[in-house]
């Protein structure tokens, strides 16, 4: 087939460290491609993937000004100019506004809904209806706005083989994320100080609200046994990830997805987690780690998760999300799509 990739513009791809959309294009892009099908991938800076076209939005990633409308409406008028001279069998759009085009485009138009569906997003959505096909990443996301013009769910990937595994751990807990009350990381580390263990916390803290919460709920709980080391790069994040006793997720909202469960178990290590959104669907309670219903649940499972075979956990995983599986989805849903065509 001949597919449009359009993704974000706020970061290459791949990524340097945070950008977790930009690296499931990057791995379904390498998919793809290995699979004979030609990608175009509209982008920003330069192509690093195996796309064999590229077009520029910006030379250099607008990643500063994450959350300004404009980066992403001009990106997007970018896209819809170079779409327009050609004529691919489906455009795959990954970003916000991008996906306006699709009301004048002959060829289909899916979207991948990152992010929660509910409230002005999912009014948004419905208004696409006609125009687009949704992919969800989690039943439990679809399952929150069941009336939208779902083509499929298809779950985020990773190159598992990329993943270093290890059998043996350290002490510590690992918790690794957006610096936000949904992600919890106070909850991380007040239930590390439960069981008396250390913990390590690495992730992105650069928008005002994130810093806010930092200085609001991590820095007065930072101190002995308690490492904040910040945004990790990808090989950092990849050897925490390895080396960690286990992952702790107490989110705290209806997570869409949670790709750093996939990865912690990759590396053999086993998720504690809150029952929140995606996460039944992720981890399997007993086998590859526990789901509690209350963070007063955490400390003991924490425990217990001393005893998950590290073996299980990697092979879960690449039997249910590596990049060949998420490739197979989205090939049906293009499939799909293009054969529905356009009213």
């Amino acid at each position: 087939m001949n597919i449009v990739i359009v993704a974000p513009p706020w970061f290459t791809m791949p990524p340097g460290a945070y950008g977790g959309i930009e690296w499931m294009c990057y791995w379904l892009i390498e998919g793809l491609s290995r699979r004979g099908h030609e990608v175009t991938l509209i982008g920003v800076e330069s192509n690093q993937t195996s796309a064999r076209h590229f077009i520029r939005s910006y030379s250099e990633a607008p990643s500063a000004r994450l959350g300004e409308p404009f980066p992403e409406v001009a990106h997007a008028a970018v896209a819809g100019e170079a779409i327009a001279s050609m004529a691919p069998d489906v455009v795959h759009d990954h970003t916000l506004a991008g996906p306006l085009l699709a009301f004048a485009r002959p060829a289909p138009t899916v979207i991948t809904a990152h992010g929660p569906v509910d409230g002005e997003i999912g009014t948004y959505y419905r208004l696409l209806s006609s125009a687009v096909s949704i992919v969800a990443i989690s039943d439990a996301q679809r399952a929150m706005a069941p009336d939208l013009a779902w083509l499929s769910t298809v779950y985020n990937a990773i190159p598992v083989e990329e993943y270093p595994f290890r059998e043996d751990k350290e002490d510590f807990i690992l918790w690794l994320g957006r610096m936000n009350p949904e992600k919890a990381p106070h909850i991380a580390i007040d239930v590390a100080r439960e069981v008396g263990r250390p913990i390590v916390l690495a992730g992105k803290c650069n928008e005002p609200e994130e810093r806010e919460y930092f200085r609001r709920e991590i820095e007065p709980r930072l101190g002995p046994g308690v490492e904040w080391t910040g945004e990790a790069g990808t090989e950092r994040k990849k050897d925490l990830l390895a080396r960690a006793s286990c992952f702790l997720f107490p989110v705290q909202w209806e997570e869409p997805f949670g790709i750093v469960m996939v990865e912690a178990m990759a590396c053999g290590t086993p998720v504690v987690a809150l029952r929140a959104g995606s996460v039944p669907e992720v981890v399997v309670d007993g086998v590859t780690g526990f789901i509690c219903d209350e963070p007063s649940e955490l400390a003991e499972a924490i425990g217990k998760s001393d005893a998950i075979d590290r073996h299980g956990c990697r092979d879960w995983v690449g039997r249910r999300f590596d990049v060949d599986a998420m490739v197979d989805g989205y090939e049906d849903a293009y499939a799909q799509a293009a054969g529905q065509g356009r009213a």
